[in-house]
């Protein structure tokens, strides 16, 4: 579980400050792979429960991985703080009405 915790914190700050697109796509994609695994073999198993071809149960399977895995990639993806120097994320307090004070 530690080294789990670990992993998913580093691998997150890696993600959010590199900024190149084909190491953040790497990224994304290794935390990706570990879902893609887990959904193929619960969409296998419920295709065994429901399907009794073996062909269809690989395509079953293979759709439920590829759909697990998209989802995770998005949420990696999408999972980063706008870019610096926008408002908030940056540090900078938003003021909450912008009327300017008369003297």
């Amino acid at each position: 579980m530690l080294a789990s915790s670990i992993t998913l914190i580093v691998g997150q700050i890696a993600f959010t400050t590199l900024r190149s697109p084909l190491i953040r796509a790497t990224i994304a994609l290794l935390f990706a792979i570990p879902p893609a695994v887990a959904g193929y073999h619960a969409a296998l198993g419920l295709a065994h429960i429901s399907v009794s071809a073996d062909g269809w149960q690989q395509a079953v399977a293979v759709i439920g991985a590829i759909v697990v895995a998209a989802t995770a990639w998005v949420r990696m993806a999408f999972s980063t703080p706008p870019d610096a120097g926008q408002g908030v994320a940056a540090g900078v307090p938003v003021p909450l009405t912008s009327v300017p004070k008369e003297g």
